[in-house]
């Protein structure tokens, strides 16, 4: 028979992949994977406490010197760390300087707390994936590594078919959909050792006609207008999406939200 998890608290620490970017709720928020998690937990066990203190557009520097700290001193049953892909996505990365920050959440994070939860984020399919795929896959080589060595679990949402389809990510091409999230906290419930609820989260989405190529096109002229061009200035700006931003969920407190 298979051992029921308990856990009564989760911390959520990252960028906009765990603030929750593109779940929109009706209100104009977003839910997100770490949320869908929390509801999850938190109906298994009565009292339990969730914060989440991604900041979308944080780098991996940010994470650490804004969030890492605060997250350990809460001394969390499970802690989630998914950081460092915003860092692989700019021109002058540094890829020594990401490994090194992430090995200093790690080393900071997996003592003051139960388990912590680490993930190789899941990838699109297309050219911009290509253009920066060895980049992410040091570091999510990086992160095997010291998952290793501390005894963090990894959520491989790198190798996940279902992940990589198009039809799972949002109109700018960066954030995963409200099902896409819905798998990914999926994966992370199963690797925490509870029941599965879907055990066909890695399945591809049935093959549906591509569209045309007038809509293709149109997808792209929008994509660039809205979003690329956009992210291209806050690069040459020095700016974040995330600029005076506060946490999403700054405290560990009681889980009161939406079902998953």
């Amino acid at each position: 028979m298979q051992t029921i998890p308990t856990h009564s608290s989760l911390v959520a620490v990252g960028d906009s992949f765990t603030e929750g970017m593109s779940d929109l709720l009706p209100d104009g928020s977003y839910r997100g994977w770490a949320d869908l998690l929390a509801a999850r937990m938190a109906a298994t066990t009565p009292g339990f406490r969730y914060a989440n203190l991604a900041v979308r557009g944080k780098l991996i520097r940010q994470i650490v010197d804004e969030q890492v700290e605060v997250a350990a001193a809460m001394n969390a049953d499970v802690i989630t760390l998914v950081g460092g892909l915003n860092d692989t996505l700019r021109p002058k990365c540094d890829m020594g300087q990401v490994r090194g920050l992430l090995t200093e959440a790690v080393e900071r994070l997996a003592p003051s707390c139960r388990q912590l939860v680490l993930m190789r984020s899941p990838g699109r399919q297309g050219p911009v994936l290509e253009r920066f795929r060895p980049r992410m896959e040091e570091l999510f080589t990086h992160v095997e590594e010291l998952a290793e060595r501390h005894g963090a679990l990894v959520v491989d949402l790198y190798r996940a078919p279902s992940l990589s389809d198009p039809r799972l990510w949002d109109v700018d091409r960066l954030h995963l959909t409200g099902e896409g999230h819905r798998r990914v906290a999926e994966a992370v419930w199963q690797t925490l050792g509870y029941e599965p609820e879907d055990t066909e989260w890695r399945t591809p989405m049935p093959a549906t006609p591509r569209p045309g190529w007038a809509t293709r096109r149109s997808a792209d002229v929008r994509f660039a207008r809205e979003h690329l061009l956009p992210w291209i200035g806050r690069r040459l700006t020095g700016r974040s999406s995330g600029d005076g931003l506060p946490a999403k969920r700054p405290e560990l407190l009681p889980y009161e939200g939406p079902a998953a």
